[in-house]
């Protein structure tokens, strides 16, 4: 396998890129001259490097010169720490934070469950996610809002974490609510408009 083959394995792993497109890119970066190959190195260097993976939310932010563990938004103590939303991954999160409408704490579950997963808990991070809520319990959390999109994985995941956390969250008063039904079926929060959001957040059940 040559370096062509190769490269665009690599790029056919990305959402929603096949192997006809993930060889197009390869034959485009083929075109450019070294300097924007150059700068392209030096910059996914700096990805591995500067950005980390928030120790409370599990969303990925760019760290300052002391590496900080805790991202900006879980170490804002002006955030409201009786709310917590969960969330499929860091693109819902910036969406969310975009629209300006909700003001509580996130975590990002790193994806999805499909139907027919024989070992749902692995897909997405359960283990890391129980802990955060037993954190979260003793900052006064009153609610968990499961915000995953509206299609076949997001619905059978939803149902994976109520399932998940139920006991948890009676034994401590903690609510557990969905997003309202606003949302048109198949949508990804990672897309939807501000309005739609507010509404959503605000008319969940």
């Amino acid at each position: 396998m040559n370096a062509i083959e190769k490269i665009a394995g690599i790029f056919s792993k990305f959402p929603g890129i096949g192997p006809r497109q993930s060889k197009r890119f390869v034959f485009f970066l083929l075109t450019k001259g070294n300097d924007f190959l150059d700068e392209l190195i030096e910059l996914l260097n700096k990805l591995k490097n500067e950005i980390l993976m928030c120790d409370s939310c599990r969303r990925f932010f760019p760290a300052g010169p002391k590496k900080e563990k805790i991202c900006n938004i879980c170490a804002d103590k002006n955030r409201d720490s009786s709310i917590l939303m969960l969330i499929e991954k860091d693109t819902d999160l910036e969406n969310l934070e975009k629209s300006g409408i909700y003001k509580g704490h996130y975590f990002v579950l790193g994806g999805n469950i499909s139907v027919f997963e024989k070992n749902p808990e692995e897909k997405i991070r359960s283990k890391e996610l129980v802990k955060k809520i037993n954190e979260s319990v003793k900052s006064g959390l009153k609610e968990i809002i499961i915000a995953t999109s509206l299609n076949t994985e997001g619905e059978n995941t939803m149902e994976f974490l109520i399932k998940l956390l139920g006991a948890m969250a009676q034994k401590n008063s903690i609510k557990i609510s969905t997003l309202g039904k606003g949302l048109s079926t198949g949508t990804e929060l990672e897309y939807i408009d501000s309005e739609t959001i507010k509404n959503a957040i605000q008319n969940r059940h």
